[in-house]
């Protein structure tokens, strides 16, 4: 029943793959743990043994962030089976779900970004040209991971690019005119490495496939590692710095929660965090009796 619910978010729900992933080992996690409490399938489990779970992470010291994600995964399972009229109640609705602590989103300051563009530590072949044009795209658009190894060809358009995120929602992505250009002599150069044969996916690998996961975080984290030594720079957290640089200059909330293509305002408004952060910083430099207020 598992192996439905999961196909059921990835083809009706439109799931992305990172999800319906998330989605499935989480189950299969409980799945394990429901058998090695006394052989039961998670479909005839009830409350008491998903807070026995929950007590069991916490105790082996997962954050509440992992533990609240594995309890919304249980819960839209049952919420699967009972639409299937495999189960008449959902147990996860009496399970006390951990309360979060607030974690600011990590990001690299603008001046570490102009560092680091500024650095000219890309080769002019295709791999540098193709790694720099990576970055920009990431920094530039504040596109996913996903979404950028998802860009097509097609996608180049008049007014920038058009994505596609989470459940096939789509947007377009405005992008200045140096990165047209950049994107314009990458996609000539890549035709001279790998011929004139058609393309799908705008960026890819030393091999002329297409990118994933792993190579995108590698990249990223490599080139970056000389900058910020305290930080662990990631694809998601280039897309947090795009966000907060530019609600740092002024720009309207509702824009970025667009550009980001969130589908609720409350999951762009904690780059204001990141903005009244800096603002305390500012006044604490600047005001002479801020010791004293």
């Amino acid at each position: 029943m598992i192996e439905k619910f999961i196909s059921h978010l990835r083809i009706e729900k439109r799931y992305s793959p990172h999800t319906a992933a998330a989605y499935e080992r989480d189950l299969h996690q409980f799945q394990l743990y429901a058998k090695d409490q006394g052989g039961k399938e998670v479909i005839d489990t009830g409350y008491e043994l998903i807070r026995s779970w929950v007590a069991d992470l916490i105790s082996a010291s997962v954050s509440s962030r992992s533990v609240r994600r594995k309890l919304s995964s249980l819960n839209g399972y049952f919420k699967f089976l009972i639409a299937m009229e495999a189960r008449t109640d959902n147990p996860v609705g009496k399970v006390v779900v951990p309360k979060m602590a607030k974690r600011l989103p990590k990001f690299v300051t603008e001046f570490q970004m102009d560092e680091f563009f500024r650095a000219s530590m890309f080769s002019n072949d295709h791999s540098g040209v193709r790694d720099k044009l990576l970055l920009e795209l990431l920094y530039g658009t504040g596109m996913r991971r996903a979404e950028v190894i998802g860009l097509t060809e097609k996608a180049i358009c008049n007014d920038g690019l058009k994505v596609f995120g989470k459940r096939g929602k789509e947007r377009v992505v405005p992008i200045s005119d140096n990165l047209r250009n950049d994107i314009r002599a990458y996609l000539e150069l890549k035709r001279e490495c790998f011929g004139c044969y058609l393309f799908d996916s705008v960026l890819v690998t030393d091999k002329g496939v297409r990118m994933y996961d792993k190579f995108v975080y590698r990249k990223v984290n490599y080139y970056f590692q000389n900058i910020t030594e305290t930080l662990d720079v990631s694809p998601h957290v280039l897309r947090h710095t795009f966000a907060t640089h530019m609600l740092n200059n002024g720009a309207d909330l509702n824009a970025i929660k667009e550009l980001l293509g969130h589908a609720n305002l409350s999951a762009t408004q904690v780059y204001t965090h990141n903005s009244i952060e800096k603002l305390k910083v500012q006044y604490k430099n600047a005001h002479p009796r801020s010791e004293i207020y």
